[in-house]
């Protein structure tokens, strides 16, 4: 597999926030998203097999897995790689919405699925039939950097009613207050959450 980094820290985003997680992050995605903050994983990384990622992730005290990108999807041996990780924890399957997730909806998987709005310019890009496999476990996560993102984020929920939870998120972590109260404002359904690890260590690589 194309590994761009593995750590441990703490879960910066979603219903998981703050927890102890082992981070696969793979390289290579098919996106170009136009705030992307992990653009440094669209190159290649580093050649690992699936038994030199187990023994790297055995380092750590937990069992509380997040493999992200980049777009995981794209890699090949991703299937074996989750057979393997589930037979000893809990994953989190970090996916950017523009790809089948079928394949990946298991038992103790839990798919945490961005959908991209306007500002990202790749909106074009996203895969509507994703929407109604989503199942409650699993996340739907906005990044909001304007009302246009706002507005898109409202209609696709209305449109679609996804079963999964709703995470909108304030791009590069300006404008909480903002957006907290305009889902008040309007009666949204959904958790309106920080980037926690932004909050923490900035832009810093690797946390």
């Amino acid at each position: 597999m194309d590994i761009t980094e593995i750590f441990y820290s703490v879960q910066g985003e979603g219903r998981s926030i703050g927890l102890p997680t082992i981070f696969i992050r793979t390289a290579g995605c098919n996106l170009r998203c136009d705030w992307c903050d992990t653009s440094y994983a669209w190159s290649r990384g580093n050649e690992m097999s699936v038994s030199e990622i187990l023994k790297r992730t055995g380092e750590y005290p937990v069992k509380r897995f997040c493999v992200t990108g980049g777009e995981p999807l794209l890699q090949k041996d991703l299937p074996a790689l989750m057979e393997k990780l589930l037979a000893v924890g809990e994953i989190s399957l970090e996916t950017n919405g523009s790809l089948d997730i079928s394949p990946y909806i298991l038992e103790n998987v839990v798919i945490s699925m961005d959908f991209k709005p306007p500002s990202s310019g790749m909106t074009s890009k996203m895969l509507m039939e994703n929407l109604p496999l989503l199942r409650r476990e699993d996340q739907l996560k906005f990044v909001i950097s304007s009302m246009d993102d706002y507005d898109y984020a409202l209609n696709v929920l209305e449109e679609h009613s996804p079963e999964a939870e709703v995470i909108l998120q304030p791009e590069g972590g300006s404008g909480l207050k903002t957006l907290a109260e305009r889902v008040i404002k309007d009666g949204v359904d959904a958790r309106v959450l920080p980037q926690l690890h932004k909050m923490i260590w900035g832009e810093r690589r690797g946390y």
